[in-house]
C-alpha cells in the first residue's frame, strides 16, 4: 500500500503492446498533431493579421485556436514521448499539470463554444443591437471570463484531486493524467470531496448546454421566418460550422465518459480518449475554414505576401 507523499511518479497506459504498433501511433499523432498547429496558427495569423477579420466572430475564433492548441500539446506530446521511448512514466508534478491544464482548455473551450452561439443568436436574431451586445469591450469582457471561469474550475478540481490520499498503486489506466483515473487510486471515504467539485462541474456544463440548444432553436426559428431563400441559406452557412464544433466536440467527450459499462473495454476506451483529445482541434480549423471565404481570402492574401517577400 502507498499514499499520495510516497508516489513520486504515476504508469500511464501504453498506447499499444508492440514496438512496431507503438512507433506506428507516434508517426500518427505526430501528423494529427502537425496538422493542428498548422490550421490552428493560420487561424490565429490570419485573424491577427487581416484587420477586416477583427470582427467579434473572428476574435472568439482566435481564442477558440489558442484553446485547441494548448488542448492538443498538453496531452499527445507525452504520449508521443512514452511511445518513441517506450516508457509510462510521468512525474507526480507533471501529472499534476497536465490535470490542471487539460481541465483548463477543456472548460475554456467549452465556454467560448457557449460565448460564440451567443455571437450567432445576436447576429441572427437581434442584428440591430449587434454593434451593442458585442462591441469590442463587451467581447473582452466574455473572452476574459471564459478564460478566468476555466481556470478557476481547473484549479479547484486538481487541488481537490491531488489533496486526496492514494493507497492503491499509481497505475493510471489511461494514456495521460485523468481526474476519474487519479480518483479510482483513492482511499478517501468522503465522497463529498470527490463528488462536490463534480457536481459543479456538471451544473455549469448543463447550464451551458441548455443555453445552447435554446439559442439554437430560436436561430432556427428566425432563420425559417426569413422570406427569401438565399437568405436562409446565407445565415445557416453562419451557424453551420459552429453547430458542428460543439456537435463533434461534446458527441467525442460524452460518449467517451458516458457510454454504457456493457460496452466498455481497455482498447476502446483508449481509442475514444484519442479520439477526443485529437479530432476536435485537427479538424476546427477545417470545419471554420471550408465555408468561410473572408477566412479562405485572408488566409491566401497573408500566404501570397509572405512569398512576395521571401
Amino acid at each position: 500500500m502507498s499514499n499520495s507523499s510516497s508516489i513520486r511518479h504515476f504508469l500511464l497506459l501504453a498506447l499499444a503492446d508492440t514496438r512496431q504498433l507503438q512507433l506506428l501511433h507516434f508517426c500518427l499523432l505526430l501528423g494529427i498533431s502537425l496538422a493542428a498547429l498548422l490550421g490552428n496558427g493560420l487561424i490565429i495569423s490570419a485573424v491577427a493579421c487581416g484587420h477586416h477579420l477583427h470582427t467579434p466572430m473572428f476574435f472568439f475564433l482566435l481564442n477558440l485556436a489558442l484553446t485547441d492548441l494548448g488542448f492538443i500539446c498538453t496531452t499527445v506530446p507525452k504520449a508521443m514521448h512514452n511511445s518513441l521511448w517506450d516508457t509510462s512514466n510521468i512525474s507526480y508534478s507533471g501529472c499534476a499539470a497536465q490535470v490542471f491544464l487539460f481541465l483548463f482548455f477543456v472548460g475554456a473551450e467549452f465556454s467560448l463554444l457557449t460565448i460564440m452561439c451567443y455571437d450567432r443568436y445576436v447576429s441572427i436574431c437581434k442584428p440591430l443591437h449587434y454593434g451593442t451586445l458585442l462591441g469590442s469591450r463587451a467581447c473582452a469582457h466574455m473572452a476574459a471570463a471564459a478564460w478566468a471561469s476555466a481556470f478557476l474550475n481547473a484549479l479547484l478540481y486538481t487541488a481537490n484531486t491531488f489533496s486526496l490520499p492514494l493507497c492503491h498503486g499509481n497505475a493510471l489506466d489511461e494514456f495521460f493524467c485523468e481526474v476519474p483515473q487519479i480518483l479510482k487510486l483513492s482511499c478517501s471515504k468522503s465522497c463529498l470531496r470527490e463528488l462536490g467539485p463534480i457536481a459543479l462541474a456538471v451544473c455549469v456544463v448543463s447550464g451551458c448546454f441548455v443555453f445552447i440548444v435554446f439559442s439554437y432553436l430560436q436561430i432556427f426559428r428566425a432563420v425559417l421566418r426569413i422570406p427569401s431563400e438565399q437568405g436562409q441559406h446565407k445565415a445557416f452557412s453562419t451557424c453551420l460550422p459552429h453547430l458542428a464544433v460543439v456537435s463533434l466536440f461534446l458527441s467525442t467527450i460524452m460518449f467517451a465518459h458516458l457510454k454504457p459499462p456493457s460496452i466498455s473495454s481497455p482498447s476502446l476506451d483508449l481509442a475514444l480518449s484519442v479520439l477526443y483529445l485529437v479530432v476536435p482541434p485537427a479538424l476546427n480549423p477545417l470545419i471554420y475554414s471550408l465555408r468561410n471565404q473572408e477566412f479562405k481570402a485572408a488566409v491566401w492574401t497573408m500566404m501570397t505576401g509572405w512569398l512576395q517577400e521571401h
